[in-house]
Protein backbone atom coordinates (compact mmCIF):
# COMPACT_ATOMS: atom_id res chain seq x y z
CA UNK A 1 0.00 0.00 0.00
CA UNK A 2 1.38 3.13 -1.09
CA UNK A 3 1.73 6.55 1.47
CA UNK A 4 -1.22 8.17 0.60
CA UNK A 5 -3.67 5.69 0.67
CA UNK A 6 -1.86 4.80 4.16
CA UNK A 7 -2.76 8.05 5.12
CA UNK A 8 -5.93 7.83 3.81
CA UNK A 9 -7.06 4.59 5.22
CA UNK A 10 -5.04 5.46 8.89
CA UNK A 11 -7.47 8.55 8.63
CA UNK A 12 -11.15 7.11 7.73
CA UNK A 13 -10.07 4.25 10.93
CA UNK A 14 -9.33 7.11 12.94
CA UNK A 15 -12.79 8.82 12.38
CA UNK A 16 -14.56 5.37 12.58
CA UNK A 17 -13.24 5.39 15.82
CA UNK A 18 -14.29 8.54 16.86
CA UNK A 19 -17.73 8.10 15.51
CA UNK A 20 -18.00 4.58 17.61
CA UNK A 21 -16.86 6.93 20.85
CA UNK A 22 -19.55 9.21 20.41
CA UNK A 23 -22.13 7.19 20.11
CA UNK A 24 -21.39 5.37 22.99
CA UNK A 25 -20.55 8.35 24.69
CA UNK A 26 -23.52 9.82 23.69
CA UNK A 27 -26.01 6.55 24.47
CA UNK A 28 -24.50 5.45 27.86
CA UNK A 29 -22.33 8.52 29.26
CA UNK A 30 -25.44 11.56 28.70
CA UNK A 31 -28.37 9.43 28.47
CA UNK A 32 -29.89 10.11 31.75
CA UNK A 33 -28.76 13.65 31.46
CA UNK A 34 -30.22 14.02 27.47
CA UNK A 35 -33.79 12.42 28.22
CA UNK A 36 -34.17 14.33 31.48
CA UNK A 37 -33.27 17.61 29.54
CA UNK A 38 -37.01 19.63 29.32
CA UNK A 39 -35.29 20.76 25.84
CA UNK A 40 -35.55 17.26 24.22
CA UNK A 41 -38.31 17.88 22.18
CA UNK A 42 -38.40 13.75 21.15
CA UNK A 43 -38.33 13.46 25.21
CA UNK A 44 -41.14 16.10 25.10
CA UNK A 45 -43.39 14.48 22.88
CA UNK A 46 -43.06 10.96 24.35
CA UNK A 47 -43.86 12.71 27.37
CA UNK A 48 -46.96 14.17 26.49
CA UNK A 49 -47.60 10.74 24.35
CA UNK A 50 -48.57 9.47 28.11
CA UNK A 51 -51.44 10.26 30.06
CA UNK A 52 -49.94 11.23 33.18
CA UNK A 53 -51.16 10.58 36.84
CA UNK A 54 -53.53 12.79 38.41
CA UNK A 55 -52.97 14.28 41.89
CA UNK A 56 -55.82 13.78 44.26
CA UNK A 57 -57.08 15.61 47.28
CA UNK A 58 -60.05 13.84 48.63
CA UNK A 59 -61.41 11.94 46.20
CA UNK A 60 -60.93 15.10 43.55
CA UNK A 61 -58.24 15.54 41.03
CA UNK A 62 -56.53 18.92 41.73
CA UNK A 63 -53.74 18.10 38.70
CA UNK A 64 -54.81 16.02 35.50
CA UNK A 65 -53.83 15.40 32.15
CA UNK A 66 -56.64 15.32 29.24
CA UNK A 67 -56.44 14.27 25.96
CA UNK A 68 -56.09 16.90 22.87
CA UNK A 69 -56.30 17.02 19.23
CA UNK A 70 -52.65 18.80 18.92
CA UNK A 71 -48.96 17.61 18.63
CA UNK A 72 -49.26 17.04 22.39
CA UNK A 73 -51.40 14.23 23.08
CA UNK A 74 -52.22 15.56 26.49
CA UNK A 75 -52.91 18.79 28.47
CA UNK A 76 -52.05 19.52 31.94
CA UNK A 77 -55.06 21.25 33.66
CA UNK A 78 -55.54 22.51 37.36
CA UNK A 79 -59.18 22.85 37.98
CA UNK A 80 -58.98 24.57 41.35
CA UNK A 81 -55.45 26.30 39.93
CA UNK A 82 -54.62 28.90 42.45
CA UNK A 83 -56.15 27.09 45.58
CA UNK A 84 -53.44 24.17 45.17
CA UNK A 85 -51.17 25.96 43.01
CA UNK A 86 -48.32 26.46 46.69
CA UNK A 87 -48.45 22.22 46.43
CA UNK A 88 -49.02 21.40 43.33
CA UNK A 89 -47.03 23.16 41.20
CA UNK A 90 -47.33 23.01 37.79
CA UNK A 91 -45.97 21.01 34.63
CA UNK A 92 -44.87 22.83 31.90
CA UNK A 93 -43.32 22.67 28.20
CA UNK A 94 -41.02 25.46 28.98
CA UNK A 95 -39.85 25.11 33.01
CA UNK A 96 -40.28 21.94 33.47
CA UNK A 97 -42.09 20.40 36.65
CA UNK A 98 -42.45 22.15 40.38
CA UNK A 99 -43.56 21.30 44.03
CA UNK A 100 -45.58 18.34 43.48
CA UNK A 101 -45.77 17.86 40.15
CA UNK A 102 -41.72 17.72 40.15
CA UNK A 103 -41.03 16.02 43.26
CA UNK A 104 -43.05 13.25 42.69
CA UNK A 105 -42.69 13.22 38.90
CA UNK A 106 -41.59 9.37 38.15
CA UNK A 107 -45.14 8.05 39.82
CA UNK A 108 -46.99 11.00 37.80
CA UNK A 109 -45.11 10.10 34.40
CA UNK A 110 -45.50 6.26 35.05
CA UNK A 111 -41.44 5.04 35.23
CA UNK A 112 -41.08 4.82 39.30
CA UNK A 113 -39.52 1.02 40.00
CA UNK A 114 -43.19 0.93 41.88
CA UNK A 115 -44.74 1.24 38.71
CA UNK A 116 -42.38 -1.30 37.08
CA UNK A 117 -45.11 -4.33 36.78
CA UNK A 118 -47.84 -2.13 35.24
CA UNK A 119 -45.40 -1.32 32.45
CA UNK A 120 -44.20 -4.79 32.27
CA UNK A 121 -47.92 -5.98 31.82
CA UNK A 122 -48.49 -2.48 29.13
CA UNK A 123 -45.88 -4.37 26.60
CA UNK A 124 -47.67 -7.80 26.29
CA UNK A 125 -51.03 -6.12 26.26
CA UNK A 126 -50.60 -3.29 23.80
CA UNK A 127 -52.40 -0.65 26.28
CA UNK A 128 -51.05 2.80 26.43
CA UNK A 129 -48.44 3.74 29.18
CA UNK A 130 -50.08 5.75 31.54
CA UNK A 131 -48.91 7.45 34.63
CA UNK A 132 -49.80 6.82 38.58
CA UNK A 133 -51.62 8.84 40.94
CA UNK A 134 -50.41 10.93 43.79
CA UNK A 135 -53.18 10.73 47.05
CA UNK A 136 -52.13 14.30 49.24
CA UNK A 137 -52.80 14.34 52.37
CA UNK A 138 -54.61 17.66 52.46
CA UNK A 139 -58.03 18.58 54.00
CA UNK A 140 -60.16 20.67 51.25
CA UNK A 141 -61.51 22.84 53.45
CA UNK A 142 -58.48 23.90 55.34
CA UNK A 143 -56.80 24.50 52.24
CA UNK A 144 -59.53 26.55 50.70
CA UNK A 145 -60.33 28.07 54.06
CA UNK A 146 -56.31 29.55 54.27
CA UNK A 147 -55.68 30.45 50.96
CA UNK A 148 -59.41 32.63 51.11
CA UNK A 149 -58.44 34.26 54.73
CA UNK A 150 -55.12 34.79 52.67
CA UNK A 151 -56.02 36.99 49.97
CA UNK A 152 -54.58 40.03 49.55
CA UNK A 153 -51.70 39.32 51.82
CA UNK A 154 -47.97 37.95 51.55
CA UNK A 155 -48.22 34.47 53.42
CA UNK A 156 -48.50 31.28 54.40
CA UNK A 157 -50.54 28.83 56.34
CA UNK A 158 -49.86 25.76 57.35
CA UNK A 159 -51.88 22.73 59.51
CA UNK A 160 -50.59 19.30 60.37
CA UNK A 161 -52.21 16.22 62.50
CA UNK A 162 -50.37 16.24 65.57
CA UNK A 163 -50.59 12.48 66.31
CA UNK A 164 -49.48 11.44 62.46
CA UNK A 165 -47.58 14.57 60.97
CA UNK A 166 -49.96 14.84 57.99
CA UNK A 167 -50.18 17.85 55.97
CA UNK A 168 -53.85 19.02 56.05
CA UNK A 169 -53.10 22.19 54.45
CA UNK A 170 -50.41 24.71 53.04
CA UNK A 171 -51.05 27.74 51.64
CA UNK A 172 -49.02 30.79 50.21
CA UNK A 173 -50.12 34.17 49.06
CA UNK A 174 -50.29 35.84 46.77
CA UNK A 175 -50.60 32.49 44.29
CA UNK A 176 -50.89 31.89 40.78
CA UNK A 177 -52.71 29.76 37.73
CA UNK A 178 -50.63 26.78 36.98
CA UNK A 179 -52.51 25.91 34.49
CA UNK A 180 -51.42 29.08 32.65
CA UNK A 181 -47.41 27.66 32.98
CA UNK A 182 -49.15 24.33 31.55
CA UNK A 183 -50.67 25.34 28.89
CA UNK A 184 -48.88 23.64 24.68
CA UNK A 185 -48.75 28.03 24.11
CA UNK A 186 -45.12 28.48 24.36
CA UNK A 187 -45.76 32.17 23.76
CA UNK A 188 -48.22 32.11 26.57
CA UNK A 189 -46.41 30.84 28.70
CA UNK A 190 -43.26 33.19 28.32
CA UNK A 191 -45.89 36.00 28.70
CA UNK A 192 -47.55 34.79 31.85
CA UNK A 193 -44.29 33.94 33.17
CA UNK A 194 -43.50 37.73 32.74
CA UNK A 195 -46.26 38.81 34.63
CA UNK A 196 -45.11 36.67 37.57
CA UNK A 197 -41.70 37.75 37.14
CA UNK A 198 -42.80 41.66 37.35
CA UNK A 199 -44.58 40.86 40.61
CA UNK A 200 -42.83 42.32 44.16
CA UNK A 201 -43.57 39.15 45.44
CA UNK A 202 -43.21 36.04 43.46
CA UNK A 203 -46.46 33.67 43.68
CA UNK A 204 -44.62 30.22 42.54
CA UNK A 205 -42.28 30.08 46.10
CA UNK A 206 -44.25 28.35 48.86
CA UNK A 207 -43.37 30.67 51.58
CA UNK A 208 -44.96 28.29 53.99
CA UNK A 209 -42.15 25.77 53.25
CA UNK A 210 -39.37 27.43 50.83
CA UNK A 211 -38.48 29.92 52.66
CA UNK A 212 -37.84 31.44 56.64
CA UNK A 213 -38.84 34.52 58.58
CA UNK A 214 -37.72 35.81 62.10
CA UNK A 215 -41.05 33.92 64.40
CA UNK A 216 -40.63 36.78 66.85
CA UNK A 217 -42.67 35.59 70.10
CA UNK A 218 -43.78 32.02 69.09
CA UNK A 219 -40.48 31.26 69.79
CA UNK A 220 -40.71 32.29 73.73
CA UNK A 221 -42.37 28.50 73.36
CA UNK A 222 -38.98 27.38 72.76
CA UNK A 223 -37.51 29.13 75.67
CA UNK A 224 -40.46 28.17 77.72
CA UNK A 225 -39.83 24.53 77.47
CA UNK A 226 -36.29 24.37 77.88
CA UNK A 227 -36.70 26.63 81.44
CA UNK A 228 -39.54 23.91 82.32
CA UNK A 229 -37.37 20.88 81.06
CA UNK A 230 -34.50 22.01 83.11
CA UNK A 231 -36.77 21.21 86.13
CA UNK A 232 -36.11 24.17 87.86
CA UNK A 233 -39.53 26.35 86.80
CA UNK A 234 -43.16 25.61 86.61
CA UNK A 235 -45.54 27.94 84.97
CA UNK A 236 -45.97 29.17 88.21
CA UNK A 237 -42.55 30.29 89.22
CA UNK A 238 -41.94 33.88 89.62
CA UNK A 239 -39.42 35.69 86.89
CA UNK A 240 -38.07 39.07 86.35
CA UNK A 241 -40.02 41.13 83.97
CA UNK A 242 -38.41 44.81 83.77
CA UNK A 243 -39.95 47.24 81.86
CA UNK A 244 -36.75 47.45 80.28
CA UNK A 245 -33.32 45.02 79.88
CA UNK A 246 -29.99 45.95 79.34
CA UNK A 247 -28.32 43.45 77.40
CA UNK A 248 -25.35 42.25 79.11
CA UNK A 249 -22.16 43.86 77.65
CA UNK A 250 -23.71 46.79 76.14
CA UNK A 251 -25.97 50.00 76.57
CA UNK A 252 -28.56 48.53 74.25
CA UNK A 253 -31.89 48.61 76.35
CA UNK A 254 -34.51 45.80 75.34
CA UNK A 255 -38.05 46.67 75.78
CA UNK A 256 -41.70 45.39 75.69
CA UNK A 257 -44.07 46.01 72.67
CA UNK A 258 -45.06 49.49 72.47
CA UNK A 259 -42.92 50.15 75.29
CA UNK A 260 -45.37 48.61 77.69
CA UNK A 261 -44.99 47.61 81.51
CA UNK A 262 -45.28 43.71 81.71
CA UNK A 263 -45.79 44.35 85.50
CA UNK A 264 -46.06 47.11 88.17
CA UNK A 265 -44.07 45.27 90.18
CA UNK A 266 -41.44 44.21 87.66
CA UNK A 267 -41.77 40.33 87.99
CA UNK A 268 -44.60 37.81 87.31
CA UNK A 269 -45.21 34.18 86.60
CA UNK A 270 -43.83 32.52 83.86
CA UNK A 271 -47.28 31.81 82.35
CA UNK A 272 -48.11 34.92 83.06
CA UNK A 273 -44.86 36.67 80.95
CA UNK A 274 -45.96 33.51 77.82
CA UNK A 275 -49.58 34.94 78.46
CA UNK A 276 -48.90 38.68 77.44
CA UNK A 277 -45.76 37.76 75.51
CA UNK A 278 -43.51 39.55 78.17
CA UNK A 279 -39.92 40.41 76.13
CA UNK A 280 -37.81 41.79 79.00
CA UNK A 281 -39.43 38.01 80.86
CA UNK A 282 -38.13 36.15 78.15
CA UNK A 283 -34.86 37.67 77.11
CA UNK A 284 -33.63 37.59 80.67
CA UNK A 285 -35.04 33.55 80.48
CA UNK A 286 -32.81 33.10 77.77
CA UNK A 287 -29.71 34.67 78.93
CA UNK A 288 -30.02 32.55 82.73
CA UNK A 289 -30.60 29.13 80.69
CA UNK A 290 -27.54 29.74 78.48
CA UNK A 291 -27.54 29.38 74.83
CA UNK A 292 -26.82 25.26 74.87
CA UNK A 293 -30.05 24.95 76.67
CA UNK A 294 -31.85 27.24 74.18
CA UNK A 295 -29.97 25.55 71.05
CA UNK A 296 -30.68 22.22 72.43
CA UNK A 297 -34.53 22.72 73.30
CA UNK A 298 -34.81 24.05 69.05
CA UNK A 299 -33.10 21.75 67.59
CA UNK A 300 -35.43 19.17 69.61
CA UNK A 301 -38.37 20.68 67.84
CA UNK A 302 -36.39 20.16 64.14
CA UNK A 303 -34.74 23.90 64.34
CA UNK A 304 -31.30 22.08 62.82
CA UNK A 305 -30.54 23.94 59.73
CA UNK A 306 -31.48 21.30 57.58
CA UNK A 307 -34.09 20.93 54.63
CA UNK A 308 -36.85 18.08 55.01
CA UNK A 309 -37.93 15.95 52.77
CA UNK A 310 -42.05 15.56 52.73
CA UNK A 311 -41.82 15.24 49.76
CA UNK A 312 -40.94 18.69 48.11
CA UNK A 313 -37.73 19.91 49.75
CA UNK A 314 -38.12 22.73 52.92
CA UNK A 315 -35.69 25.55 53.68
CA UNK A 316 -34.18 24.91 56.73
CA UNK A 317 -34.93 26.36 60.20
CA UNK A 318 -32.34 27.80 62.80
CA UNK A 319 -31.38 29.86 65.50
CA UNK A 320 -28.64 31.07 63.83
CA UNK A 321 -25.68 32.74 65.33
CA UNK A 322 -25.15 33.50 69.13
CA UNK A 323 -22.28 35.45 69.83
CA UNK A 324 -22.91 37.06 73.13
CA UNK A 325 -25.05 37.30 75.87
CA UNK A 326 -27.08 39.93 74.80
CA UNK A 327 -27.69 38.29 71.32
CA UNK A 328 -28.74 35.60 73.13
CA UNK A 329 -31.50 37.35 74.73
CA UNK A 330 -32.75 38.82 71.11
CA UNK A 331 -32.66 35.53 69.89
CA UNK A 332 -34.53 34.26 73.00
CA UNK A 333 -37.48 36.51 71.75
CA UNK A 334 -37.59 34.95 68.25
CA UNK A 335 -35.44 38.16 66.56
CA UNK A 336 -31.75 38.45 65.56
CA UNK A 337 -30.68 35.40 63.41
CA UNK A 338 -33.51 33.05 64.37
CA UNK A 339 -35.28 32.12 61.04
CA UNK A 340 -38.73 29.91 61.15
CA UNK A 341 -40.67 28.03 58.12
CA UNK A 342 -44.33 28.67 59.05
CA UNK A 343 -43.94 24.70 58.60
CA UNK A 344 -41.63 24.44 61.63
CA UNK A 345 -43.74 26.95 63.79
CA UNK A 346 -46.67 24.31 62.92
CA UNK A 347 -44.25 21.72 64.00
CA UNK A 348 -43.66 23.17 67.39
CA UNK A 349 -47.60 23.52 68.47
CA UNK A 350 -48.05 19.71 66.91
CA UNK A 351 -45.20 18.72 69.13
CA UNK A 352 -46.84 20.09 72.00
CA UNK A 353 -50.29 18.93 71.09
CA UNK A 354 -49.33 15.53 70.44
CA UNK A 355 -47.31 15.10 74.42
CA UNK A 356 -44.04 16.19 73.37
CA UNK A 357 -43.57 14.07 70.48
CA UNK A 358 -42.78 15.68 66.71
CA UNK A 359 -44.04 13.71 63.80
CA UNK A 360 -42.28 13.53 60.72
CA UNK A 361 -44.29 16.34 58.35
CA UNK A 362 -45.94 14.50 54.88
CA UNK A 363 -47.84 15.31 52.00
CA UNK A 364 -48.42 12.35 50.25
CA UNK A 365 -50.44 10.08 52.18
CA UNK A 366 -50.99 6.88 48.68
CA UNK A 367 -49.42 6.42 45.66
CA UNK A 368 -52.00 4.51 43.31
CA UNK A 369 -51.06 2.80 40.02
CA UNK A 370 -53.29 3.92 36.77
CA UNK A 371 -55.98 1.33 37.75
CA UNK A 372 -56.20 3.37 41.11
CA UNK A 373 -54.57 0.01 42.48
CA UNK A 374 -53.12 1.22 45.90
CA UNK A 375 -48.61 0.36 45.47
CA UNK A 376 -47.40 2.35 48.89
CA UNK A 377 -49.03 4.06 51.92
CA UNK A 378 -47.89 7.00 53.86
CA UNK A 379 -46.06 5.14 57.83
CA UNK A 380 -45.96 8.34 59.99
CA UNK A 381 -42.52 8.80 61.85
CA UNK A 382 -41.75 10.16 64.65
CA UNK A 383 -38.87 12.72 63.97
CA UNK A 384 -37.90 13.24 68.12
CA UNK A 385 -39.27 14.11 71.28
CA UNK A 386 -38.45 17.35 72.55
CA UNK A 387 -39.95 17.50 75.33
CA UNK A 388 -41.34 15.18 78.24
CA UNK A 389 -45.47 14.44 78.45
CA UNK A 390 -45.56 16.38 81.75
CA UNK A 391 -43.49 19.12 80.03
CA UNK A 392 -46.09 19.38 76.89
CA UNK A 393 -48.63 19.55 79.71
CA UNK A 394 -47.06 22.24 81.01
CA UNK A 395 -46.68 24.46 77.93
CA UNK A 396 -50.13 23.47 76.92
CA UNK A 397 -51.40 24.99 80.19
CA UNK A 398 -49.51 28.29 79.57
CA UNK A 399 -50.25 28.17 75.57
CA UNK A 400 -54.10 27.59 77.02
CA UNK A 401 -53.74 31.06 78.92
CA UNK A 402 -52.57 32.74 75.76
CA UNK A 403 -55.79 32.30 74.29
CA UNK A 404 -58.19 32.81 76.36
CA UNK A 405 -56.68 35.35 78.45
CA UNK A 406 -53.84 37.41 76.62
CA UNK A 407 -52.54 38.37 73.24
CA UNK A 408 -54.20 35.34 71.57
CA UNK A 409 -57.85 35.89 72.21
CA UNK A 410 -58.80 36.48 68.66
CA UNK A 411 -58.01 32.80 68.30
CA UNK A 412 -60.93 31.66 70.69
CA UNK A 413 -63.02 29.27 68.86
CA UNK A 414 -66.77 29.20 70.53
CA UNK A 415 -67.20 25.66 72.29
CA UNK A 416 -63.46 24.47 71.81
CA UNK A 417 -60.69 25.01 74.31
CA UNK A 418 -57.44 26.46 71.86
CA UNK A 419 -53.83 26.76 72.82
CA UNK A 420 -51.89 29.31 71.27
CA UNK A 421 -49.18 31.89 71.15
CA UNK A 422 -48.72 35.07 69.14
CA UNK A 423 -45.40 36.89 67.55
CA UNK A 424 -44.69 40.02 65.98
CA UNK A 425 -41.64 39.63 64.29
CA UNK A 426 -39.49 42.75 63.75
CA UNK A 427 -37.66 42.89 60.25
CA UNK A 428 -36.09 46.07 59.63
CA UNK A 429 -36.52 50.26 60.45
CA UNK A 430 -39.39 51.56 59.09
CA UNK A 431 -40.45 48.18 57.38
CA UNK A 432 -44.22 46.89 59.00
CA UNK A 433 -43.53 44.21 61.44
CA UNK A 434 -44.19 40.29 60.31
CA UNK A 435 -47.22 38.53 62.21
CA UNK A 436 -47.16 34.87 63.60
CA UNK A 437 -49.78 32.67 65.63
CA UNK A 438 -49.03 28.90 66.26
CA UNK A 439 -51.52 26.90 68.17
CA UNK A 440 -53.68 23.44 68.09
CA UNK A 441 -57.12 22.10 69.29
CA UNK A 442 -58.97 20.98 70.65
CA UNK A 443 -56.67 21.68 73.75
CA UNK A 444 -57.40 18.27 75.56
CA UNK A 445 -57.25 16.31 72.40
CA UNK A 446 -55.46 17.81 69.20
CA UNK A 447 -56.72 17.21 65.92
CA UNK A 448 -55.32 20.06 64.34
CA UNK A 449 -51.84 21.97 64.93
CA UNK A 450 -51.84 25.67 62.88
CA UNK A 451 -49.28 28.22 61.65
CA UNK A 452 -49.79 31.58 60.28
CA UNK A 453 -47.75 34.16 58.73
CA UNK A 454 -48.23 37.18 57.59
CA UNK A 455 -45.43 39.00 56.21
CA UNK A 456 -44.69 42.79 57.44
CA UNK A 457 -48.55 42.59 57.99
CA UNK A 458 -48.10 46.23 60.13
CA UNK A 459 -50.42 44.72 63.20
CA UNK A 460 -49.63 42.27 65.84
CA UNK A 461 -50.06 38.43 65.71
CA UNK A 462 -52.74 39.07 67.55
CA UNK A 463 -54.56 41.17 65.81
CA UNK A 464 -53.92 40.22 62.08
CA UNK A 465 -52.67 35.91 62.58
CA UNK A 466 -54.46 34.62 65.00
CA UNK A 467 -57.96 35.56 63.46
CA UNK A 468 -56.93 33.54 60.47
CA UNK A 469 -56.03 30.44 62.88
CA UNK A 470 -59.76 30.39 64.41
CA UNK A 471 -61.28 30.33 60.82
CA UNK A 472 -58.89 27.03 59.59
CA UNK A 473 -59.51 25.38 62.98
CA UNK A 474 -63.29 25.91 62.75
CA UNK A 475 -63.23 24.81 58.95
CA UNK A 476 -61.42 21.53 59.96
CA UNK A 477 -63.50 20.65 63.50
CA UNK A 478 -66.86 21.51 61.67
CA UNK A 479 -65.44 18.67 58.75
CA UNK A 480 -64.64 16.04 61.17
CA UNK A 481 -67.83 16.59 62.79
CA UNK A 482 -66.45 18.24 66.39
Amino acid sequence: MNAPLRRVAISVLVLFTLLIVNVNYIQVVRSDELREDSGNTRVLTEEYSRERGSIVVDGTEVALSTPTDDTLEYLREYPQGPVYAPVTGYYSLLYGAWQVEDAENEVLAGSDDRLALRRLADLFTGRDPAGGDVVLTLDPAVQETAMTQLDGATGAVVALDPATGAVLGMASTPTYDPARLSSHDPGAIRDYAAELDAMDTDPRLNRAIQDNYPPGSVFKVIVSAAALASGEYTPDTVVPAPDTLTLPGTSTQLRNFGNSSCSSSQEQSLIDALTISCNTAFAQLGIDLGEDAVREMAEGFGMTGESLDIPVQTAGSSVGDIESEAALGQSSIGQRDVRMTPLQAAMVAAAVGNDGTLMTPYLVDQVRAPDLTVIDRADPEELSEPVTPEVADQLQEMMESVVANGSGRAARVSGVTVAGKTGTAQVAEDVPDHNWFIGFAPADDPQIAVAVFVANGGGTGGDTSAPIAREVIEAYLEGQGG
